[in-house]
């Protein structure tokens, strides 16, 4: 594939009156892309009054487009970041895109390079709406999200979800909580697409982030004063170093993420709004130990990623999980099955995922990494080693999975 010099963050759109957000892209003024995201319409919004966070979501959404071919070029045309704001970005790509430099073995240090003005040039306009008590809590379908919506629940909070993309399982979560909920659509372009079909750079892109400035722009258009998200303490963990950094696939649902973008949202955007992370300070077992109090929830909650894919710029459903909401194959799926055998009784684990994970040997290499015990934590949203020990521990102490093959094996 063709080889670009530079990214351009081109201009982006917004028509309150239909929610229509468009965000546009290019590398050296030749590729262009567009992506559309579509958002509930709020008439009568000042343009000047959602810039930045709209500007925000136009940098984080970049990530997808920059890493193609990762030109050693920024430039941002859509708006003007100061060395403030360019330095938050310069750390959200490095670290965002940390895993997708490691499996591509690209050196990234001094790659990232956002321009910025004066450190004194008046570059925004901070929102002035009033205050309000409402709370904005996206959701994707699993354990983490219910347990932080059943704590507001009793909290007797003002809440809404948030949710990109329509999903039947999302619908049926979305059902049992009983609280409204926004559903954002969002289109990517052919022409990415088309790139990865000819060879271009691929892989892991920091979407807590995208969905965090997604968050915002919908705080701030539907008046919402917190958004608030669903983070356990294991996403502080790195997986593996690389070039002298620790590079964490959950980088951006880390408490130095969501620290720095509460900074910078309150900075430059709504010195009002919060952006809070509700299970920050719990380990993955003490957010099972909450969840497992919440059993209506069992059978229409997933952890597992292959029941989402996106083809062509739409999130489609993969038809062979429609009556199993999980692979069973998963570095999130084993995980997640040792949490629940730690707390739950064996026939409701198995009836959650239709078989016996502990029993399925070809899942011993997985289980080796997600115990510590041989090469580095998967990239994927799991806890670390030390809690997946702790749950097998605790299910072996339990009793009904002494058997089970995987546990009879595996030294730890």
């Amino acid at each position: 594939m063709k080889q670009y010099k530079s990214f351009v963050f081109g201009s982006f759109d917004f028509d309150p009156d239909s929610g229509r957000i468009a965000l546009r892209y290019a590398l050296d003024d030749e590729i262009h892309f567009e992506e559309i995201i579509e958002i509930p319409a709020e008439g009568g919004l000042k343009l000047n009054a959602m810039h930045q966070a709209l500007l925000a979501l136009h940098v984080a959404a970049g990530t997808s487009y920059f890493k193609t071919c990762c030109p050693k070029t920024m430039e941002i045309r859509s708006g003007v970041l100061n060395n403030d704001q360019a330095a938050f970005w310069n750390t959200v790509y490095e670290n965002g895109l940390g895993e997708f430099f490691f499996r591509n073995q690209i050196d990234f240090r001094g790659l990232i390079r956002f321009p910025a003005t004066d450190p004194g040039t008046p570059v925004f306009h901070q929102s002035d709406r009033s205050p309000s008590k409402r709370i904005l809590v996206p959701v994707g379908g699993g354990k983490d999200s219910i347990v932080t919506i059943e704590k507001l629940k009793a909290q007797k909070k003002d809440i809404t979800l948030l949710r990109i993309g329509s999903h039947p399982l999302i619908d049926e979560l979305v059902r049992i909580t009983g609280l409204p909920c926004i559903t954002v659509k969002r289109r990517l372009p052919a022409e990415l697409f088309a790139l990865n079909e000819q060879g271009a750079l691929n892989g892991h892109v920091p979407i807590t982030g995208l969905l965090s400035c997604l968050a915002v722009v919908i705080a701030e258009a539907a008046g919402f004063d917190t958004v608030v998200m669903s983070n356990e303490k294991s996403a502080n963990e790195g997986n593996v170093e690389y070039l002298g950094k620790t590079i964490n696939h959950q980088w951006s649902k880390s408490a130095e993420f969501a620290d720095a973008f509460n900074r910078y949202i309150q900075t430059y955007v709504n010195k009002n709004l919060r952006y809070e992370n509700a299970l920050g300070d719990m380990t993955e077992l003490e957010v099972v130990r909450e969840f497992v109090k919440y059993p209506q929830y069992f059978q229409s909650f997933t952890s597992c990623n292959a029941n989402w894919k996106i083809t062509r710029g739409q999130e489609k459903r993969d038809m062979r999980l429609e009556t199993n909401r999980w692979c069973g194959k998963c570095p999130k799926c084993a995980f997640v099955f040792a949490l629940l055998a730690a707390y739950l009784p064996k026939a409701e684990v198995l009836k959650i995922f239709g078989r016996n994970l502990f029993d399925d040997t070809s899942l011993l290499p997985l289980y080796r990494q997600l115990l510590g015990i041989e090469g580095f934590k998967p990239f994927e949203c799991v806890g670390t080693p030390e809690e997946t020990k702790q749950a097998c521990a605790m299910t072996k102490t339990r009793g009904e999975f002494a058997q089970a093959a995987i546990l009879k094996v595996l030294k730890y």
